[in-house]
């Protein structure tokens, strides 16, 4: 068991996605390609750009938490005790492993808008403060997912949110991770949060980033593709349950999968335009922290959003790193751009692969450009068992992530 004391398991997942509200919707969707995005007749009214967005299918948050616990949470944050939830039961965590200085809480969560707009709706109507109650600003904090997480599983150890743009979750996942490795914590509650109401994606309209296939909305998202014309924004929860592996196995946890290595990087360039660069590095440092060839990545979950630029930056760092051999496909073609959780939903995503044996397609994918033409993109779900798997990350002021993530 001693050589297990520095590798890093996941043992529970779950996730509140607009795949699905639990693990078989989700690889149902995944396995079948259905999107869950969709056009918002209320950001019509408001001149929106693009309608466009991803959406949360029958949940109503009374069915989770009562009214008190609530009260410091935005819609986001119950999404993310949802998700956590499910993962704690899927994992067969204990109460005293939860309730316990060695277990953490980090999620990747980097803006609330909701309930500010709303807070100062009611002082200008009220014209007091007192009105507005203990409740916002707990809402409104970026630490809000874990500073309430934390509160109510009672957990002793790790507690902060890690605010990195687009790959917030994933390097709330990769530090978690790391955290277990060096011997800080024996186990870590990792994942991401991201609001999907208008009052959040309303700025991110105005750059012009989202599509606008408002005629053939469904294949709106298509990353890779040469006609793509901008994202589609979306959002959810999603959580993993990482353990040290000797832990792990001397209570006979089921594991999905192990995080091998995580790495980062930064562009130090432009704050919206990637240029590559760091996109190529984060991949080369990960191979290289994790002790794996390049040649053994069966499988990239690429970050790739549907945005011209971005793709075609990422497909070039691909293809110069790994060739044009591994398979590579973007889920964001179904969820469309999950922001602040991408990283951690699609670590669960790739897990879902390994479990159910099979690669999920890249929708809406007909044919690359000059860039995204040289790397493996396939469109139809394939029949496979992935062994090793590299997810990409990466967001605004060029921050960058990736993890690569093994069968067990």
């Amino acid at each position: 068991m001693s050589d297990y004391k520095n590798r890093v398991v996941v043992t529970g997942i779950g996730i509140i996605s607009c795949l699905g509200n639990d693990i078989d919707a989700v690889s149902h969707s995944l396995q079948n390609g259905i999107p869950g995005y969709e056009i918002d007749p209320e950001r019509q009214t408001l001149g929106f750009r693009s309608p466009l967005t991803g959406t949360i299918k029958n949940f109503d948050p009374k069915n989770y938490l009562d009214r008190k616990k609530r009260k410091t949470m935005s819609l986001s944050t119950v999404w993310a005790y949802a998700s956590t939830e499910q993962a704690i039961k899927d994992s067969g965590l204990t109460d005293d492993l939860l309730n316990n200085p060695e277990t953490g809480i980090i999620f990747g969560h980097d803006s609330v808008s909701q309930p500010n707009i709303e807070m100062a709706k009611e002082l200008m109507e009220t014209k007091e403060t007192k009105s507005l109650g203990s409740g916002y600003i707990f809402q409104i904090m970026n630490s809000t997912v874990s500073m309430n997480l934390s509160t109510i599983f009672r957990t002793r150890g790790a507690n902060w949110s890690v605010a990195g743009a687009c790959a917030s979750g994933a390097h709330a996942i990769g530090q978690a991770s790391d955290l277990i490795r060096n011997g800080h914590q024996e186990r870590v509650i990792a994942g991401g949060a991201q609001e999907i109401n208008w009052h959040v994606m309303a700025s991110f309209d105005a750059l012009n980033a989202f599509s606008t296939n408002i005629a053939n909305p469904l294949k709106a998202s298509k990353p890779f593709d040469k006609e793509r014309d901008g994202l589609v924004p979306s959002g959810g929860a999603a959580c993993v349950i990482l353990e040290r592996m000797d832990l792990a196995l001397a209570r006979k946890a089921k594991i999905y999968g192990e995080i091998v290595s995580y790495s980062f990087s930064a562009d130090g360039d432009d704050m919206s335009a990637p240029n590559g660069v760091g996109a190529q590095l984060v991949m080369e440092k990960v191979l290289k922290r994790g002790g794996v060839n390049a040649s053994d990545i069966e499988y990239i979950n690429a970050h790739a959003t549907s945005t011209p630029r971005g793709d075609a930056m990422e497909a070039t760092g691909i293809y110069n790193v790994f060739g044009g051999t591994p398979y590579v496909s973007s889920t964001k073609s179904m969820t469309g751009h999950e922001c602040w959780m991408a990283g951690a939903s699609e670590v669960i995503y790739s897990l879902i692969m390994i479990k159910d044996k099979f690669l999920a397609p890249n929708i809406n994918f007909v044919q690359g450009d000059e860039m995204t033409s040289k790397i493996n993109v396939f469109n139809k779900k394939i029949d496979f068992a992935p062994k090793l798997i590299l997810s990409n990350s990466f967001g605004f002021g060029g921050t960058n992530a990736a993890l690569i993530i093994r069968k067990i």
